[in-house]
This record gives structure tokens, sequence and C-alpha cells, in this order.
């Protein structure tokens, strides 16, 4: 028999201060805990409506400002600060710092090599040749499944399908271009409209499954390293010798000789980075900006390289192949992430690949703070003297 007092309030109007109200005095007498802090909210009630459900309040995480770091890219040009949400005490101290040795060398080169967003359905046959012969068909109906698929988003477009015969299915993986939009929603309405054209088309086809897995949502595959979901973005910068010398007390041989070690630790570990730390970067930019925080399991692979320079300057690069970010749609609005937006000019259209490379730059400037600091003896001590916040 259902307990009606167990259950959490609701009401037609679920965004109101009314019901909200309800649901936190609900949570106090069931619990005990009066939401003091959670309970405070700049949002207007109206505009929570399709990012969270049941709402009782906010979770207030810090913000820190962490730049200026020049940028030259395709997308974001010039001298940018960076709000990073975060409970990591040295996490901004750290990102300022390699901001400030990226600035100092004339900037951080940034380029998006390519940006889709993914669905895999999966098709169902009798036998492997029938699966076999259908991508042979849907190949020549390409075109069709392609206009199906455009009919449900004004943005979206389907750039290229790939396919995988496995057993007696044929796994496919659409490749969709997503204008502002990070798109996973998008291209969900948009495969499955395509899949029922395919199976009201295509006889032989017992049933689809929309998603088989490879499209690997909220989670990391070698698949996106080598293919990409979200946006690839590489970000690369040179430090000279005596700039690695003065701001990070270290000599670029010893930083390009300890990439080396990571390498091999890495492959040892099976990672999918072999860099240090992208996540805290991210994940930081993420939350203050109203991203899909899940994303950061796909978003924080990567690929670091470097070479030592014959005049000892160090060439470093990160490449980010899954880089999930939207500058407009789901968390973006809401008001404080989008005033944290607003700071780097990423807020509306046209700005997700602005985003992209300024993450992508963010994600360098804490790999070679983090890399000297190593080196240099300040890690443990650095978080000794900013990390310890003790109740």
């Amino acid at each position: 028999m259902n307990d009606s007092t167990k259950k959490i309030p609701r009401s037609a109007d679920n965004y109101s201060a009314e019901a909200i109200a309800e649901r936190q005095k609900f949570i106090a007498a069931k619990t005990g805990v009066e939401l003091k802090h959670v309970a405070h909210s700049s949002h207007k009630l109206d505009s929570l409506k399709g990012n969270i459900e049941n709402p009782i309040g906010v979770a207030q995480v810090p913000i820190g400002l962490a730049g200026p770091v020049r940028i030259n890219g395709e997308h974001a040009k010039g001298d940018f600060y960076i709000p990073m949400a975060t409970t990591e005490g040295t996490l901004v101290a750290s990102y300022s710092r390699g901001m400030r040795v990226l600035t100092e060398v004339g900037g951080v080169k940034t380029t998006v090599i390519e940006r889709y967003m993914q669905r895999a359905p999966v098709f169902h046959f009798d036998n492997a040749q029938d699966a076999r012969e259908f991508g042979i068909w849907f190949n020549e109906n390409l075109s069709e499944i392609r206009e199906v698929a455009e009919s449900t988003t004004s943005v979206g477009k389907l750039s290229h399908v790939e396919q995988y015969g496995v057993s007696r299915m044929r796994f496919t993986r659409f490749n969709y271009t997503t204008g502002d939009a990070a798109g996973q929603n998008m291209c969900g309405k948009a495969t499955f409209a395509a899949c029922n054209w395919i199976a009201d088309n295509y006889p032989k086809l017992n049933r689809y499954t929309l998603s088989g897995a490879i499209d690997t949502d909220k989670k990391h595959s070698q698949l996106n390293t080598l293919n990409s979901r979200g946006a690839r973005v590489v970000a690369e910068a040179v430090i000279p010798r005596d700039v690695a010398k003065s701001i990070l007390r270290v000599d670029t041989k010893d930083l390009f000789d300890v990439r080396q070690v990571n390498n091999v630790g890495g492959m040892l570990a099976g990672t999918s980075n072999n860099g240090a730390h992208s996540a805290n970067g991210l994940t930081a930019i993420f939350i203050a900006t109203g991203q899909d925080a899940a994303n950061i399991a796909e978003s924080q692979a990567a690929i670091v390289y470097s070479d030592l320079m014959e005049n000892g300057d160090l060439y470093w690069s990160i490449t980010l192949p899954s880089v999930i970010v939207a500058s407009y749609g789901g968390g973006t609005g809401l008001g404080t992430q989008r005033e944290c937006l607003e700071m780097m000019g990423c807020y509306g259209n046209d700005r997700a690949l602005k985003l992209a490379e300024i993450c992508a730059a963010t994600v360098l400037a804490g790999e070679i703070s983090l890399g000297a600091a190593v080196l240099a003896g300040d890690w443990v001590s650095s978080h000794d003297k900013l990390g310890r916040n003790r109740p």
C-alpha cells in the first residue's frame, strides 16, 4: 500500500514559489534539515522548466576568475578571463599561472578540426547476409534518410553515417552538425524519425534499437578519440626556455622528459588521457557555464604531444577529441550560467566553437602549470597553502 505522506509534493504549477516552498517544508519534516542555503536563489522560477524537476533550490558553487589568457584562434581571439566553478583550492591559481605563461609567449593557438554529435541505431535481421545487404541499400538511400532526419530540426544537419557489421546486426553511427547546441536530444529525435522511415521502407528489417551504445553517450570510448564526439580541438604553444625558467622555475628539457615518463605511465594504466588533468579545467568551466556536467566523461579525453626544439624551446600541444559544449540551450540560459558565458562573449548564436577553443586553451594552461609544479616541488606545498579548508 502506497503511503502518500512519503511522496514528494507536486502540483500543476510545479515551479511556482508555493510549490517549491512546499517541497522545502517536506524535506525539513522528513530529514530535520532546514534549507537555509539551498532555498536562496536569484533564478527566475519559470526559467527552471526544462532544466530540473521537483526543484527545491540551488547548489551554490564558488566561482573563481582565472586569466587573462591570450588566445589566437579561429573563433576565440584576444585576451579572456575564465570563470571556473570549483571547490578545489589551488585550481584557479594554478590555471592562472599557466595562462600567464601562454600570454607571455604571445598566446595559445587553437584550432577546431571538426564537430559532430551522434546517435547510433542498430538494425536487426535474420542473418548476416541480410544485414550486409541492408548496408548497401542504406547507402543508396542516404539522401532520403538525410531528408527525413533533417526535417525534425531547423539546425541539425546529417553529415555522414558510419556502418559496422556484427553478427546479424548492422550498427550505424549517425553524425550531425548541431549549430550552437550540444545536440544529443536533437540527434535522438532526428535519428528516431529516420529509423521509422527505414522501417516503413525496408521490408527485411526485423526491428531497430535507437541506440546500440556506440554513440557512447556520457562515457569515454576509443571510437570517440578516433572519430570525434562534440568538438575536436587542438591547443598548441611554444614555450621558450627562458620563460619556463623565469615563471615556472623549471627547464624545458625537464618538462619534455617528464612528458615521456607520463606517456609510459599512461600506457601502463590504459588511460584515455596521457596528460595531467584536463577534467579539472573542463569541469570548472562546464559547471560555471551551464554545460551538461556528465559530458566530462567524454570531454576529458586528451592526447598530449610535445617536442623539444633544437634551441631548447618546447612545443606543447593538447588535442581534445570530444569537447561537448553549447552556447545556447540547456542550462546555458539560466541566470548565473549565462553571465559566465557572457564574460567570455560565448552566449548565443555562433559562439559554440569559440567556447570550445577557450576550453582547449584553458586545459593547456592547466597542463603546463601542473607539470611544472610537480617538477619544481610546488605541487604539495601549494595544496597545503591554498587547498586546506577544514571546518
